[in-house]
């Protein structure tokens, strides 16, 4: 039974840690929030926390996150919020980008590939799922399932041309 005990104790360690570590990083950036001097409202604290907490794509998907908590948030302040994060340097909306398209979207233009030869494919959604089955199904990754999503962040070597 002792041993028992400490596992369970240390499945509980990483996550603690996890959370402290959460927890510092809001605090710092509510004194960087203070220091430009924005008051620190509910709403602000909740759309912090959901950023810590998520990995959100878009400042859409964290206003659907906010708007469950609290439905007085509106999309404004959800963006004004995330600007003011990315000017103090606490987000960077160029780090990542979330695709998400299905085999049924109709939407064109949904991805642009330029290729070092200077030719810009501009493809549909449904196109662009495609490619990226094909791409997959060759690799040995994808069998029947479906795309959910794509996450792309970009380069971040120094080499250029990379």
């Amino acid at each position: 039974m002792t041993d028992r005990g400490n596992t369970k104790e240390k499945r509980k360690l990483p996550d603690s840690r996890s959370y402290q570590r959460t927890q510092m990083q809001r605090e710092i950036i509510i004194d960087k929030l203070r220091e430009r001097g924005c008051r620190i409202t509910k709403q602000r604290l909740t759309l912090l926390d959901i950023i810590l907490k998520n990995e959100c794509s878009s400042c859409k998907e964290i206003f659907y996150m906010a708007a469950k908590i609290d439905d007085r948030i509106g999309a404004a302040t959800v963006y004004r919020m995330v600007n003011v994060l990315e000017e103090i340097g606490a987000i960077s909306r160029k780090n990542m980008y979330k695709v998400a398209y299905s085999e049924n979207c109709s939407m064109e233009n949904a991805c642009t590939v330029v290729l070092d030869d200077e030719t810009v494919y501009h493809l549909s959604a449904q196109k662009w799922n495609t490619v990226v089955r094909a791409g997959l199904s060759a690799c040995g990754y994808l069998e029947r399932q479906k795309i959910s999503s794509i996450t792309v962040k970009p380069c971040g070597c120094e080499r250029a041309g990379c």
